[in-house]
C-alpha cells in the first residue's frame, strides 16, 4: 500500500526551498544538524506564543543568520526591540557564535498549516470539541482563499477509551502533484486523557515555471496544417478505399458499400436469405398444386 509522505519533503528542491542552508564537510555535518535541531526546539518552545510556524537558518563562516517567521512579530520583538536584543545575546552565548535575528511576519495566519495545527491543537487542550474546532479552521481557512484543505487529529478524541482517528477535507488536496503548493503542518495536544496528534494539509494553488506562466497552453495549428499537407510518398503502396466501413486502417476505409456490420452482396431480406422462390419454408419447385392429381372424368356411355 501507498504510505503517506510529509508534502513538503517531496517539493524540496522542485517548488519549496531548504530550510537549512549551508555547507559543511562531512565530520561536520552531523554536529551542526544536531546544532540546527536544538535550536529550533529551544526557539519553538520560547516563542510559543509568537506563533513560530518556521525557522529558516544560514551560516556562512562562523557567522549564524536566523530568519524567524512570526505570526505576532511584536511578541519577539518586545518594546524598542528589547526582547528581540536579548534573545540575539543569549543565542551567541549558547552557540558561541555570532547571530543575526531578521523577523519574517506571517501576513495570513488562517493559511499557514502549522499555525492552523497549533491552533486547533490549543482548542483541543481547552476541552473545546475536535469537530467544532476542525470545521471553523477550515472554514477560515476555505474563506481566506485557500483551494483546499484537508484536517486529522488521531488519539483518544472526547477520552474515548478506544483511539481512532478521523478527519475532514473541503476543496481539493492534490498531493502527487509535484507542482501544488501544499503546505504541512502537525502539532500535538496534551489532554488529560493523553496525547492527541493534529495534521493538517493546505493547497494554495499551483507554481509554475516562468516559461510555462509566459506561454499560453494553445495547441499549435501551424505544424498540424504542415503535417496534413506533406506530399505522399513514391513507394506508398495504400489503397484509398471507402470512407466508412467497420476496421477502417490505413487509407479511407476498406472497400466495403454503404452499411452496417460485415455487410456483404445479399439481397434484401431476413438473415440467410438464399435464392428461393416466393412462398414457405423450404419451398422447391413443385407445380402449382398439393397432393396426388385429380381422377379424370369419366367417359360418357358408361364405365370406361
Amino acid at each position: 500500500m501507498g504510505q503517506k509522505v510529509n508534502p513538503h519533503g517531496l517539493r524540496v528542491g522542485v517548488i519549496k526551498d531548504w530550510d537549512s542552508r549551508w555547507y559543511a564537510r562531512n565530520e561536520k555535518v552531523g554536529d551542526l544538524l544536531v546544532e540546527d535541531y536544538n535550536l529550533r526546539k529551544y526557539l519553538k518552545k520560547r516563542l510559543y506564543s509568537a506563533g513560530v510556524p518556521k525557522i529558516e537558518i544560514e551560516r556562512s563562516g562562523d557567522k549564524v543568520r536566523i530568519y524567524l517567521h512570526c505570526a505576532r512579530p511584536g511578541v519577539v520583538i518586545g518594546k524598542g526591540g528589547a526582547d528581540i536584543e536579548n534573545l540575539r545575546l543569549e543565542l551567541e552565548k549558547r552557540l558561541g557564535k555570532p547571530v543575526a535575528l531578521n523577523i519574517v511576519e506571517v501576513k495570513n495566519p488562517d493559511m499557514n498549516a502549522q499555525l492552523v495545527a497549533e491552533g486547533i491543537a490549543a482548542q483541543l487542550e481547552k476541552r473545546i470539541a475536535f469537530r467544532r474546532a476542525m470545521r471553523n479552521s477550515m472554514g477560515r481557512a476555505m474563506r481566506m482563499g485557500a483551494l483546499g484543505i484537508k484536517t486529522q487529529v488521531s488519539g483518544r478524541l472526547n477520552g474515548a477509551e478506544i483511539a481512532r482517528t478521523e478527519h475532514y477535507h473541503d476543496g481539493t488536496i492534490p498531493l502527487q502533484t509535484i507542482r501544488a503548493d501544499i503546505e504541512y503542518g502537525f502539532a500535538e495536544a496534551a489532554t488529560t486523557y493523553g496525547r492527541i496528534g493534529v495534521k493538517v494539509w493546505i493547497y494554495k494553488g499551483e507554481v509554475l515555471s516562468q516559461a510555462l506562466r509566459t506561454t499560453p497552453r494553445t495547441l499549435d495549428t501551424k505544424n498540424f496544417q504542415e503535417r496534413s499537407e506533406r506530399p505522399r510518398r513514391r513507394n506508398d503502396d495504400r489503397r484509398p478505399g471507402g470512407q466508412s466501413g467497420y476496421n477502417n486502417r490505413g487509407g479511407q476505409g476498406a472497400g466495403r458499400p454503404q452499411g452496417g456490420y460485415n455487410n456483404s452482396n445479399r439481397p434484401q431480406g431476413g438473415y440467410n436469405n438464399s435464392n428461393r422462390p416466393q412462398g414457405g419454408y423450404n419451398n422447391s419447385n413443385r407445380p402449382q398444386g398439393g397432393g396426388h392429381p385429380a381422377p379424370s372424368a369419366p367417359k360418357e356411355g358408361g364405365a370406361n
